[in-house]
């Protein structure tokens, strides 16, 4: 009896084997056919053809990787909506097409409430732009002229 269970997962083993045997063949022989000679040109950094100025150790702005963040949860749930698009007919035909198009309805609205308040944070700025409240305006206009 525990045999039975196991043999359903001998595809998956075996397939695991192969990629993984697939693997090292191809290391190993890249290891064979390739030639090797290290020149301090070939040891230096690449940059679009040009020669690396400074260190690799930059600054970045943390607001590129939030907004490229935001780009793709969004883009990875507008790709969900396809296989649902794609089998619409079938509930519909079934009787289900109301109970399909409520859910990607929710779906869509979530994603909207979602977009409207990355927007309304401000989060979809590449510069982010802060503004001072009427009260914050009239703290500093008291500090300059206390000066």
């Amino acid at each position: 009896m525990a045999s039975y269970t196991l043999d359903v997962y001998m595809p998956v083993v075996i397939l695991m084997a192969i990629g993984v045997l697939l693997v090292l063949v191809s290391v190993f022989l890249a290891q064979i056919i390739r030639p090797f000679k290290p020149s301090a040109l070939k040891e230096q950094a690449y940059e679009c053809g040009e020669d690396p100025v400074g260190t690799a150790w930059a600054n970045f702005n943390v607001r590129f990787y939030v907004v490229s963040l935001i780009f793709i949860v969004f883009d990875v749930e507008g790709a969900l909506m396809f296989p649902v698009a794609s089998i619409f007919r079938r509930f519909v035909e079934i009787g289900e097409g109301g109970v399909l198009l409520g859910s990607l309805l929710i779906f869509i609205a979530v994603l909207v409430f979602g977009i409207v308040y990355c927007w309304s944070k401000g989060d979809l700025d590449w510069v982010r732009s802060f503004q001072l409240s009427q009260e914050q305006i009239n703290e500093l206009k008291g500090v300059e002229d206390k000066a």
